[in-house]
Order: C-alpha cells, then structure tokens, then sequence
C-alpha cells in the first residue's frame, strides 16, 4: 500500500455490526429523505460537519448516537429519544434543532481518515448487513455542498 493509501474495510468501531438493530457513534443529517451516516472519533468534526449540513438545508437526525434497524432493502437512522432535536456545538452549547424522526442512510462518511485521491475508487461499509457507500475526509471548502449533492443526486458509477 503507497503512502496515503486508505486501508480497505470499514472503520474499526463498526466491525461486526451485523445484527438487527445498533446504536453507533455517530451524527446523522438528512436531505430529501436520504441521510448521511457521520463516523470517527470524539473530537473528529462530526457535530461540525452536521452543523455545516444543516446551514445548507440539511435536517438533523441525529448528534453523537444514532439508532440503525433493518428494514427490508433500507437501513433507517434514528434519533434515541433522550437526545432527539439536539446537536452540540462546541464553545457554544447544546442547540435544539427541527429532527427528522428518520432517513434512510444513503451514504457514511469516515473522518478519521483523509481522501487524497482527485476521483476515489468506491467503497463501502457494511451496516446491519446493507452495503452503504463509504467517502472519507476530505479536507477542502467544497466538502459539505459535495455531500449535499451526492444526497440529492449520487454520483457517477455508484449504485445507490
């Protein structure tokens, strides 16, 4: 593997996930319907990329923990009930936000690990035995319009 390479398989906290329903560490936002699945560790940006997610249009699912559960062909996100319509904002508080009660995870993203290449190969985790496209961190301005976009529309050679 060259330097920069991203190791294959998914984040190691979400090893084994296959059981019917899990609860993971994780922010969840949704456009349309369609969420993303926000991974990596404490202090990683999740709550942040959310926050950005939201002030283009995105609604919350989720902050911190998400609830999964199979439901035929989809997987649905969640809010647990105890923190539903709340999102932490770092030096400013907890901030009550209009949730979505749920969204099917159309794509996960992995903040733990930075994407180098221009046009990345496609990837996948597997969540509660469902196959969902895996984007690692990129660190540029266009990142969050990019998600959005990819929650509105897909993108080129992947079958969502």
């Amino acid at each position: 593997m060259a330097a920069g390479d991203i190791p294959p398989g998914p984040p190691e906290a979400l090893v084994g996930l296959n059981t019917a329903t899990a609860t993971v560490h994780a922010s969840c936002v949704a456009l349309g319907g369609r969420a993303v699945l926000i991974l990596g560790p404490s202090g990683s940006g999740k709550s942040a990329l959310a926050l950005s997610l939201m002030a283009f249009g995105a609604r919350l699912v989720s902050d911190d923990r998400v609830a999964l559960r199979r439901d035929g062909p989809r997987l649905i996100a969640t809010a647990p009930e105890a923190i539903r319509g709340l999102i932490e904002a770092r030096g400013v508080g907890l901030l009550r936000a209009e949730a979505e009660a749920e969204a099917v995870v159309a794509l996960a993203v992995d903040l733990a690990r930075i994407e180098t290449a221009r046009l990345p190969q496609r990837r996948e985790i597997d969540l509660l035995g469902h196959p969902v496209v895996l984007l690692s961190k990129v660190e540029a301005l266009h990142f969050p319009a990019a998600i959005l976009q990819y929650l509105k529309a897909g993108r080129r050679g992947d079958d969502d």
